[in-house]
């Protein structure tokens, strides 16, 4: 697995979780099923594949603990490497790209900054968000207003939430760094 390829949406968050404490995979699953992070699949499909992928890579290690029930349970938590890769994953610039197709990405790297980048950096990736957020905003309005007469009502007033959606994001940037900053 590389670093910065390969970090799918699923191992960000799989390792921003271990990054915070020690987890099992059924706790991993317990979080997925329980919290907002519901959409990603609670399936041990999916959950334990991306843990030995994630393992591999050397950023996280397993310790086998016995539970009430006598079985061994796999504890996972994050090595150096895996913190180093976490910080270098989350202090990656916003790019056009992101904004346009990967804004969970972007929530999800927001999200597990506390504790790993630092204040600065998470004020940076906010101002950049909320910058690229207004450049994809002012790129939309165009082509809005060049295509409103010919789309049909429907295709217009999803387009006016599309845009109204990013502007609502780029002012909860300026807030959070308001926030942040105080």
């Amino acid at each position: 697995m590389k670093q910065k390829a390969d970090l799918s949406t699923l191992s960000l968050a799989i390792l921003g979780l271990i990054s915070q404490r020690p987890l099992t995979g059924y706790d991993l699953r317990k979080i997925f099923l329980t919290t907002p992070m519901g959409h990603f699949s609670s399936s041990p499909g999916a959950i334990y594949p991306a843990l030995r992928c994630i393992e591999d890579a050397g950023w996280i290690r397993s310790d086998a603990s016995e539970s009430r029930t006598r079985r061994q349970r796999m504890v996972y938590e994050i090595t150096a490497r895996g913190r180093n890769a976490l910080k270098e994953h989350l202090s990656q610039p916003v790019t056009e790209e992101d904004v346009t197709w990967r804004m969970d990405d972007l929530m999800m790297r927001f999200a597990f900054m506390d504790g790993v980048v630092g204040r600065e950096m998470t004020v940076r990736f906010l101002r950049d968000f909320a910058a690229r957020i207004d450049n994809h905003v002012a790129d939309l309005r165009r082509y809005f207003e060049s295509a409103k007469s010919i789309l049909p009502a429907c295709g217009r007033l999803a387009m006016e939430n599309g845009i109204q959606s990013y502007e609502m994001n780029a002012q909860w940037a300026r807030r959070a760094i308001q926030e942040l900053q105080s």
